[in-house]
């Protein structure tokens, strides 16, 4: 069984800047991908970014290329979202997303290949 909990969210400015973290616990994090998917007020939920197990490789949303980054340590079992240059378009519950199996990117994109969920934290941005 995997855990994992999110912090790092709240208000912020239009662009501005916000920091996400994933702590995972319960498992063998270095094994695992990761993802960042988030739920906007009235909308499905939608994949944000997913990062290998190494963190040599990472993919994104068109959404968000070029202005979030994720990231992690496995060392501290812990996985990052830095969101930079936000837009109001941005608010959401973020929700760490855990893929134990080795699923593919595209089952991972669509959610499919996701084992377990976080709960989410609320990122608003204001305009």
């Amino acid at each position: 069984q995997v855990r994992v909990e999110e912090s790092g969210g709240g208000l912020v400015q239009a662009g501005g800047s916000a920091r996400l973290s994933c702590a995972a616990s319960g498992g063998t994090f270095s094994g695992y991908a990761m993802g960042w998917f988030r739920q906007a007020p009235g909308k499905e939920r939608e994949f944000v970014a997913v990062i290998g197990r190494s963190g040599g490789n990472s993919y994104y949303a068109d959404s968000v290329k070029g202005r979030f980054t994720i990231s992690r340590d496995n060392a501290k079992n812990t996985v990052y979202l830095q969101m930079n240059t936000l837009k109001p378009e941005d608010t959401a519950v973020y929700s760490c997303a855990v893929d134990t199996d080795g699923s593919t990117w595209s089952q991972i994109r669509m959610g499919v290949g996701v084992d377990y969920w976080g709960t989410g934290t609320l990122v608003t941005v204001s305009s």
